[in-house]
């Protein structure tokens, strides 16, 4: 009976030993390499982000979970950016970057900036003044001001003259708030 099992064994051993050594091999490669990766030193560029208005202050939180009232649509809805006003109107990159698209014609979210940053972050500024002081595919450095915050957008014209600021990350929107420390919170 012993000697069955082990010829079949052997057997399987034969059919399938060197396809099984061949995926242990190149499993052991993976490990490696996935391993080797990860213990890489983390770049000492890292970004960092400064405030995108002089002493800002949030007048209308992030939420992507909780309705917020929107005064000027009269409506109940979730709110994926921070509502900013500041001692003054401007408005500043909050890092080094390069503008990527402006739309002055969103009537729905007034003037509109996108810059892209390193690290696959981009952050978007809405609701400002038609005034601009940088121009599609210009680069800007972080804290350059870029333009003044109004009341260009007609879904919040209630909360007056203000910087509406999205922050993405690899494409997906996150809450401000992980990255910047604004005076109320």
């Amino acid at each position: 009976m012993e000697i069955k099992n082990e010829n079949k064994f052997k057997g399987l051993f034969k059919k399938f030993g060197a396809l099984s050594l061949a995926c242990v091999f190149a499993l052991a490669i993976a490990l490696t390499i996935a391993f080797s990766i990860k213990n890489q030193p983390v770049s000492g560029n890292a970004i960092s982000f400064s405030s995108p208005m002089n002493n800002a202050v949030v007048v209308k939180d992030y939420s992507e979970d909780k309705l917020q009232h929107n005064e000027s649509m009269k409506f109940y809805a979730i709110h994926l950016a921070v509502d900013l006003v500041g001692e003054d109107d401007k408005v500043f990159a909050v890092s080094d970057g390069i503008v990527k698209e402006i739309d002055k014609d969103n009537d729905l979210e007034g003037t509109k900036m996108i810059i892209e940053h390193a690290d696959g972050f981009v952050s978007v500024y809405c609701s400002l003044d038609n005034n601009l002081l940088v121009s599609e595919g210009e680069q800007v450095k972080k804290g350059q001001e870029i333009g003044k915050a109004s009341d260009s957008s007609i879904m919040e014209k209630h909360s007056g003259g203000h910087l509406h600021l999205e922050l993405f990350k690899d494409g997906i929107e996150v809450d401000p708030n992980l990255y910047f420390d604004f005076q109320n919170k």
